[in-house]
């Protein structure tokens, strides 16, 4: 990719995630705020019913949606497929449709403070990571890359460059401002650097990256029926991205008693009591922290 010349940021894509949903807004109102000279930005709400609702979703997670056989589907027609679908042809499509970089807005109730999710190691990917990083420490960088791009839901899926931003801890159908602002602050630096990729001035960062690759998730303690008997250990409750070594509390049950991590070796646990997740059977995902050459 030698030019970026249609950059979509994505928001709402869960209706009761409000940070991405009213930058949006705010973008729509205010298109000068993302207007570069050298590539045309577009701003979607991705689910718009779910929003108004303020829902995560109507009848299935959109983010879940991007498969790439599901989305060639007819058979498939709940109202967020369908709108993956929509979504694909108006971001995805060949021409002038066509998305050359995405970026996605979400937010949690987990302590994520300012996360950048990639699908996948472009260079370009990494690179933008690592001077988000560097122009801002508390940024962080999750990788949860998939074999191909058959294998990714996400709306990242439809587009090889870009990432998703997650910003936390706020609760689902909140604005915070200071989450807000960090997160504008960081969509303009993603802008701005796309703008001068395209100058051939792309900013110097620093030659390696922290990253937390993901390495699997972890359930709640739970009885045959499904029933949920244990929570997140007070020692561990918002300590994402920070250690968790072999004989460290994670869980504690009703009953008081306090279950212990049994892995083989540390890891870094992330989306820690994220409410969204509690349908999907994930207590937390589990990390390993590592710095890479970029």
């Amino acid at each position: 990719m030698n030019q970026i010349n249609r950059v979509a940021i994505v928001g709402g894509t869960h209706g009761n995630e409000f940070t991405g949903a009213y930058l949006i807004r705010k973008f729509a109102q205010f298109p000068d705020l993302v207007t570069r000279p050298s590539f045309e930005t577009v701003t979607l709400l991705a689910n718009p019913n779910a929003f108004a609702a303020g829902r995560r979703y109507v009848e299935k997670d959109l983010n879940r949606c991007f498969l790439k056989q599901d989305l060639q589907d007819p058979t498939l027609n709940s109202y967020e497929e369908l709108q993956a679908k929509s979504i694909q042809s108006n971001l995805a499509s060949k021409g002038d449709k066509q998305a050359d970089f995405i970026l996605d807005l979400h937010s949690s109730t987990a302590n994520m403070g300012l996360t950048i999710i990639l699908v996948n190691s472009h260079p370009l990917n990494l690179k933008l990571a690592a001077y988000l990083s560097q122009i801002n420490p508390l940024v962080r960088v999750y990788c949860c890359s998939f074999k191909s791009i058959e294998e990714n839901p996400f709306v990242n899926s439809l587009c090889e460059l870009g990432f998703a931003i997650e910003v936390g801890p706020i609760a689902q159908g909140v604005l915070q401002a200071t989450l807000f602002q960090q997160t504008e602050e960081l969509v303009h630096a993603v802008l701005d650097y796309l703008e001068q990729f395209n100058q051939g001035k792309i900013p110097s960062t620093n030659k390696t990256l922290i990253v937390y690759h993901h390495l699997s998730v972890v359930d709640y303690p739970k009885k045959p029926d499904g029933t949920i008997f244990g929570m997140i250990h007070p020692e561990l409750q918002n300590k994402d991205y920070q250690a968790l070594n072999p004989g460290d509390p994670i869980f504690i049950t009703l009953d008081n008693k306090t279950i212990i991590y049994k892995g083989a070796s540390t890891v870094w646990p992330i989306f820690i009591n994220e409410a969204a997740y509690y349908e999907k059977g994930i207590a937390m995902c589990l990390t390993q922290r590592q710095e890479i050459n970029i």
